[in-house]
Protein backbone atom coordinates (compact mmCIF):
# COMPACT_ATOMS: atom_id res chain seq x y z
CA UNK A 1 0.00 0.00 0.00
CA UNK A 2 1.09 3.88 -0.56
CA UNK A 3 1.27 4.24 3.53
CA UNK A 4 4.05 2.09 3.69
CA UNK A 5 5.91 3.08 0.47
CA UNK A 6 8.80 5.87 0.69
CA UNK A 7 7.68 8.42 -2.62
CA UNK A 8 11.16 9.72 -2.37
CA UNK A 9 14.71 8.23 -2.08
CA UNK A 10 17.11 8.93 0.21
CA UNK A 11 16.86 11.69 3.26
CA UNK A 12 15.34 14.85 2.66
CA UNK A 13 15.64 17.17 5.50
CA UNK A 14 18.50 20.31 4.28
CA UNK A 15 21.10 19.22 7.59
CA UNK A 16 20.43 23.62 8.57
CA UNK A 17 16.99 22.19 8.87
CA UNK A 18 17.82 19.30 11.45
CA UNK A 19 17.57 20.30 15.63
CA UNK A 20 20.10 19.59 17.80
CA UNK A 21 17.54 19.92 20.91
CA UNK A 22 13.95 19.27 19.92
CA UNK A 23 10.90 21.82 20.78
CA UNK A 24 9.44 19.03 23.25
CA UNK A 25 9.76 18.15 26.96
CA UNK A 26 12.88 15.78 26.05
CA UNK A 27 16.23 15.69 24.76
CA UNK A 28 17.98 12.18 24.21
CA UNK A 29 21.93 11.96 23.63
CA UNK A 30 23.70 10.16 21.25
CA UNK A 31 24.16 7.75 24.23
CA UNK A 32 20.65 7.00 24.83
CA UNK A 33 20.23 9.02 27.99
CA UNK A 34 17.12 10.85 28.10
CA UNK A 35 17.28 14.62 29.76
CA UNK A 36 14.81 16.87 30.07
CA UNK A 37 14.98 20.03 28.15
CA UNK A 38 14.96 22.62 30.81
CA UNK A 39 16.98 20.87 32.97
CA UNK A 40 19.53 21.16 29.79
CA UNK A 41 19.37 24.53 29.07
CA UNK A 42 20.22 25.47 32.74
CA UNK A 43 23.13 22.90 32.65
CA UNK A 44 24.38 25.10 29.65
CA UNK A 45 23.55 22.61 26.91
CA UNK A 46 25.55 19.85 28.30
CA UNK A 47 23.66 16.67 29.17
CA UNK A 48 24.05 15.59 32.93
CA UNK A 49 24.05 12.02 32.77
CA UNK A 50 26.32 11.56 30.11
CA UNK A 51 28.67 14.93 29.96
CA UNK A 52 27.73 15.27 26.58
CA UNK A 53 27.86 18.61 24.41
CA UNK A 54 24.80 19.68 22.37
CA UNK A 55 25.48 21.91 19.48
CA UNK A 56 24.47 25.36 20.51
CA UNK A 57 24.50 28.53 18.17
CA UNK A 58 25.80 32.45 18.94
CA UNK A 59 23.08 32.77 21.54
CA UNK A 60 23.83 30.61 23.71
CA UNK A 61 27.46 31.22 23.46
CA UNK A 62 27.08 35.07 24.52
CA UNK A 63 25.06 34.33 27.22
CA UNK A 64 27.88 32.14 28.57
CA UNK A 65 30.61 34.38 27.81
CA UNK A 66 28.97 38.16 28.21
CA UNK A 67 28.53 39.54 31.99
CA UNK A 68 24.83 39.24 32.14
CA UNK A 69 24.38 38.45 28.73
CA UNK A 70 25.08 42.37 28.22
CA UNK A 71 26.87 43.18 24.97
CA UNK A 72 26.26 45.23 21.30
CA UNK A 73 26.44 43.29 18.24
CA UNK A 74 28.50 44.59 15.26
CA UNK A 75 27.66 44.62 11.79
CA UNK A 76 24.31 43.20 13.22
CA UNK A 77 22.48 43.76 9.66
CA UNK A 78 25.16 42.54 7.20
CA UNK A 79 23.43 39.89 4.64
CA UNK A 80 25.16 38.30 1.74
CA UNK A 81 24.19 38.73 -2.27
CA UNK A 82 24.71 36.88 -4.99
CA UNK A 83 26.79 37.88 -7.19
CA UNK A 84 27.39 34.63 -9.51
CA UNK A 85 23.13 34.14 -9.69
CA UNK A 86 24.17 30.46 -8.17
CA UNK A 87 21.55 27.68 -8.44
CA UNK A 88 22.05 23.70 -8.16
CA UNK A 89 18.69 22.05 -6.62
CA UNK A 90 17.70 26.15 -5.28
CA UNK A 91 18.67 29.55 -6.29
CA UNK A 92 21.36 30.62 -3.88
CA UNK A 93 19.38 33.41 -4.06
CA UNK A 94 15.98 31.72 -2.31
CA UNK A 95 18.17 29.79 -0.17
CA UNK A 96 19.47 32.50 1.74
CA UNK A 97 15.97 34.13 2.02
CA UNK A 98 14.80 30.96 3.44
CA UNK A 99 17.69 30.78 6.17
CA UNK A 100 17.33 34.03 7.69
CA UNK A 101 13.38 33.30 7.71
CA UNK A 102 14.03 29.63 9.32
CA UNK A 103 16.66 30.64 11.76
CA UNK A 104 16.16 34.78 12.13
CA UNK A 105 20.21 35.06 11.32
CA UNK A 106 21.47 37.43 8.63
CA UNK A 107 24.04 34.90 7.91
CA UNK A 108 26.29 31.85 9.58
CA UNK A 109 28.68 34.26 12.10
CA UNK A 110 27.73 37.04 14.50
CA UNK A 111 30.29 39.76 16.20
CA UNK A 112 29.85 41.33 19.49
CA UNK A 113 31.65 43.27 22.33
CA UNK A 114 30.79 43.14 26.00
CA UNK A 115 32.53 42.40 29.45
CA UNK A 116 33.41 39.26 30.34
CA UNK A 117 34.69 38.89 34.01
CA UNK A 118 34.58 43.23 33.97
CA UNK A 119 36.84 43.59 31.30
CA UNK A 120 36.13 44.06 27.18
CA UNK A 121 35.88 41.26 24.72
CA UNK A 122 35.03 41.08 21.43
CA UNK A 123 33.46 37.42 20.16
CA UNK A 124 32.49 36.24 16.56
CA UNK A 125 30.41 32.91 17.04
CA UNK A 126 29.43 30.94 14.09
CA UNK A 127 25.99 29.60 13.88
CA UNK A 128 25.99 26.19 12.12
CA UNK A 129 21.76 26.53 11.89
CA UNK A 130 22.51 28.85 8.68
CA UNK A 131 23.77 27.12 5.57
CA UNK A 132 25.53 24.60 7.97
CA UNK A 133 27.86 27.58 9.18
CA UNK A 134 29.06 28.01 5.56
CA UNK A 135 31.79 30.55 5.04
CA UNK A 136 31.09 33.08 2.58
CA UNK A 137 31.74 36.44 2.18
CA UNK A 138 29.43 38.19 5.01
CA UNK A 139 31.40 35.89 7.29
CA UNK A 140 34.96 36.48 6.50
CA UNK A 141 33.92 40.06 5.93
CA UNK A 142 32.42 40.48 9.59
CA UNK A 143 35.61 38.57 11.16
CA UNK A 144 37.88 40.91 10.03
CA UNK A 145 35.63 43.90 11.23
CA UNK A 146 35.37 42.08 14.23
CA UNK A 147 39.23 41.82 14.45
CA UNK A 148 39.79 45.62 13.08
CA UNK A 149 37.40 46.44 16.16
CA UNK A 150 40.09 44.79 18.29
CA UNK A 151 42.90 46.20 16.87
CA UNK A 152 41.32 49.68 17.21
CA UNK A 153 40.48 49.11 20.46
CA UNK A 154 43.15 46.65 22.27
CA UNK A 155 40.28 44.43 23.20
CA UNK A 156 41.20 40.61 22.84
CA UNK A 157 39.57 39.04 20.39
CA UNK A 158 37.87 35.21 20.82
CA UNK A 159 36.47 33.25 17.60
CA UNK A 160 34.36 30.58 18.41
CA UNK A 161 33.91 28.23 15.07
CA UNK A 162 31.12 25.76 13.74
CA UNK A 163 31.27 24.97 10.23
CA UNK A 164 31.18 22.48 7.71
CA UNK A 165 33.29 24.91 5.23
CA UNK A 166 33.99 27.33 2.50
CA UNK A 167 30.14 28.10 1.13
CA UNK A 168 29.93 26.73 -2.67
CA UNK A 169 27.58 28.81 -3.65
CA UNK A 170 30.03 31.46 -3.23
CA UNK A 171 33.33 29.88 -5.14
CA UNK A 172 36.34 31.68 -5.22
CA UNK A 173 34.64 34.54 -3.06
CA UNK A 174 34.16 31.95 -0.31
CA UNK A 175 38.08 30.70 -0.27
CA UNK A 176 39.10 34.17 -0.71
CA UNK A 177 37.72 34.42 2.69
CA UNK A 178 40.74 32.26 3.96
CA UNK A 179 43.36 34.52 2.97
CA UNK A 180 41.48 37.82 4.00
CA UNK A 181 40.78 36.53 7.35
CA UNK A 182 44.41 35.33 8.24
CA UNK A 183 45.92 38.22 7.01
CA UNK A 184 43.74 40.15 9.35
CA UNK A 185 44.76 37.44 12.29
CA UNK A 186 48.29 38.37 11.22
CA UNK A 187 47.99 42.41 11.86
CA UNK A 188 46.31 41.41 15.45
CA UNK A 189 49.55 39.41 16.09
CA UNK A 190 51.43 42.35 15.05
CA UNK A 191 49.11 44.64 17.49
CA UNK A 192 49.59 41.79 20.66
CA UNK A 193 46.19 41.38 21.13
CA UNK A 194 45.37 38.41 22.41
CA UNK A 195 43.71 35.48 20.78
CA UNK A 196 41.90 32.74 21.84
CA UNK A 197 40.70 30.25 18.71
CA UNK A 198 37.39 28.11 20.03
CA UNK A 199 36.79 25.13 18.03
CA UNK A 200 33.14 23.39 18.51
CA UNK A 201 31.04 20.71 17.20
CA UNK A 202 31.69 20.37 14.13
CA UNK A 203 34.81 23.01 12.31
CA UNK A 204 35.61 21.82 9.47
CA UNK A 205 36.93 22.81 5.91
CA UNK A 206 38.16 25.87 5.06
CA UNK A 207 37.54 27.09 8.68
CA UNK A 208 40.18 24.66 9.89
CA UNK A 209 42.06 25.81 7.23
CA UNK A 210 42.66 29.46 8.33
CA UNK A 211 41.45 31.64 11.40
CA UNK A 212 40.30 28.29 13.72
CA UNK A 213 44.12 26.99 14.01
CA UNK A 214 45.57 30.48 14.17
CA UNK A 215 45.11 30.78 17.51
CA UNK A 216 47.47 32.39 20.38
CA UNK A 217 45.56 28.80 22.07
CA UNK A 218 43.08 26.91 20.21
CA UNK A 219 41.08 25.33 22.49
CA UNK A 220 37.86 23.22 21.99
CA UNK A 221 34.82 21.65 23.72
CA UNK A 222 34.99 17.77 24.59
CA UNK A 223 34.10 15.40 21.39
CA UNK A 224 33.93 18.06 18.78
CA UNK A 225 34.57 17.24 15.28
CA UNK A 226 37.43 18.91 13.65
CA UNK A 227 39.37 18.44 10.93
CA UNK A 228 39.45 19.61 7.04
CA UNK A 229 37.67 16.53 5.37
CA UNK A 230 35.39 14.22 6.55
CA UNK A 231 35.92 11.00 7.81
CA UNK A 232 34.43 8.88 4.97
CA UNK A 233 36.25 11.39 2.48
CA UNK A 234 39.74 10.83 3.86
CA UNK A 235 39.26 6.98 4.34
CA UNK A 236 38.20 6.58 0.70
CA UNK A 237 40.87 8.47 -0.74
CA UNK A 238 43.72 6.66 2.17
CA UNK A 239 42.12 3.59 1.67
CA UNK A 240 43.10 2.62 5.54
CA UNK A 241 40.74 2.25 8.14
CA UNK A 242 41.24 5.56 10.62
CA UNK A 243 41.78 4.71 13.73
CA UNK A 244 39.61 5.14 16.84
CA UNK A 245 38.17 8.80 17.55
CA UNK A 246 40.13 9.96 14.74
CA UNK A 247 39.31 13.59 14.38
CA UNK A 248 37.65 14.19 17.35
CA UNK A 249 38.83 16.46 19.68
CA UNK A 250 40.48 14.19 22.05
CA UNK A 251 42.07 12.86 18.94
CA UNK A 252 43.55 16.42 17.82
CA UNK A 253 45.06 17.14 21.05
CA UNK A 254 47.01 14.31 21.67
CA UNK A 255 48.12 15.00 17.72
CA UNK A 256 49.12 18.46 18.83
CA UNK A 257 46.45 20.54 17.26
CA UNK A 258 44.92 21.72 20.05
CA UNK A 259 45.94 23.13 23.10
CA UNK A 260 43.19 22.11 25.47
CA UNK A 261 40.05 20.93 25.87
CA UNK A 262 37.52 22.85 27.97
CA UNK A 263 34.18 21.89 29.48
CA UNK A 264 31.03 24.41 28.95
CA UNK A 265 31.02 25.38 32.41
CA UNK A 266 34.58 26.40 32.08
CA UNK A 267 34.76 28.05 29.26
CA UNK A 268 34.72 31.81 30.36
CA UNK A 269 36.70 30.94 33.33
CA UNK A 270 39.42 29.57 31.04
CA UNK A 271 38.72 31.87 28.46
CA UNK A 272 39.79 34.99 30.85
CA UNK A 273 42.88 33.05 32.26
CA UNK A 274 44.33 32.60 29.18
CA UNK A 275 43.62 36.23 28.36
CA UNK A 276 45.91 37.12 31.42
CA UNK A 277 48.10 35.03 31.38
CA UNK A 278 49.06 35.95 27.67
CA UNK A 279 48.80 39.89 28.91
CA UNK A 280 50.84 39.18 32.06
CA UNK A 281 47.74 40.98 33.97
CA UNK A 282 46.22 39.61 37.43
CA UNK A 283 43.98 36.53 37.33
CA UNK A 284 40.63 37.64 37.33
Amino acid sequence: MAWFKRKEKGITTATEDKMDVPKGLWYKSPTGKIVDAEELAKNLWVSPEDDFHVRIGSKEYFEILFDENQFTELDANMTAKDPLGFEDTKKYSDRLVDAIGKTKLKDAVRTAVGKSKGKDLVVCCMDFAFIGGSMGAVVGEKIARGIDYSIKNNVPFVMISKSGGARMMEAAYSLMQLAKTSAKLAQLAEAKIPYISLCTDPTTGGTTASYAMLGDINIAEPGALIGFAGPRVVKDTTGKDLPEGFQTAEFVLDHGFLDFISHRKELKNKINLYIDLILNQEIR
